[in-house]
């Protein structure tokens, strides 16, 4: 039976991955924070659902995970790892604490490249294992390749770890393990959810009030549109295992929009979104 290692399996894209590969066939294991989430987990998947309980921001609980992961494998490779947790930090660039722009990096990228380092000798940078290299699924966003105002915490965050990703993938081939990227648009996940609960009433006295107001309601608009979350663990499934995947993969539920974005020239889609979103110059005394 082939293993993979899947992070932030509790909810959303990391859970339902979890449950595609499980139901083709493979072990997973899946990190988590809390045992209560390993518990429920292991009573939803089954036996081949094995738990990790880690924050991906802490080195030295990852890297205990995979000396569990390695014992477990009995000298075989990992299949795969797919980089999945992290969190969405939203609000103006100008009135974020520093603080608030830290963590959001040290979940989304540094959290990566620690889970990374340490379960790439599993994958078969470490030539005493047996088996076929594995590959490795980095979660980005369409927010990787077009900044959103409101979400510049984010977005960069995920910007990075496209960087990061189209680095390492040609650092990789030395080893034979391929990078692949998945940036989904909107999804039916909770990430946004506990985005939205952030106090956005910190910022009603600044110039960036109305266009919060304005954005909650654009965002709840892509909600209703947004595709299942299970369309994103099947692709996941697909790019951990067809014979030749694409080096990066984007499903979203407005794929014209997507293109739209990525190719029309920048002064064009800034206006684009300026109107969306409510984003009027100021007068100036």
């Amino acid at each position: 039976m082939r293993s993979v290692v899947v992070t932030g399996t509790s909810s959303g894209i990391g859970w339902a991955s979890a449950k595609a590969l499980i139901d083709h066939g493979f072990r997973v294991f899946g990190s988590v924070r809390k045992q209560a989430d390993a518990d429920r987990l292991v009573a939803e998947f089954g036996v081949n659902f094995v738990p990790l309980i880690f924050d991906v921001t802490r080195e030295a609980a990852v890297q205990t995970a995979a000396e569990t992961v390695r014992a477990a494998l009995g000298g075989e490779t990992l299949a795969g790892l797919v980089n999945n947790a992290g969190i969405a930090v939203s609000g103006p660039a100008l009135e974020l604490p520093i603080a608030e722009f830290r963590h959001q990096f040290e979940v989304n990228v540094i959290g990566p490249i620690i889970v990374t380092q340490a379960f790439a000798p599993l994958l078969g940078t470490d030539p005493t294992l047996k088996g076929a290299p594995g590959r490795i699924v980095m979660i980005s966003s369409v927010a990787g390749q077009n900044g959103n105002p409101m979400t510049s915490p984010y977005c960069a965050s995920k910007f990075a770890i496209e960087g990061f990703s189209e680095s390492l993938r040609r650092e990789l081939m030395l080893f034979g393990i391929d990078v692949i990227v998945v940036g989904p648009g909107a999804i039916k996940t909770p990430i946004w959810d506990k985005a939205d609960a952030a106090d956005f009433a910190r910022y009603a006295n600044t110039p960036y009030g109305p266009v919060l107001q304005r954005l909650e309601t654009v965002m709840a608009g892509l909600q209703q549109s947004a595709l299942p979350v299970e369309k994103v663990g099947a692709l996941v499934h697909d790019a951990l295992t067809v014979p030749q995947p694409k080096v990066r993969y984007t499903i979203s539920p407005t794929p014209a929009l997507v293109l739209m974005m990525k190719y029309l020239p920048k002064r064009w889609t800034d206006r684009m979104v300026a109107k969306r979103v409510g984003i009027v110059p100021l007068p100036r005394t």
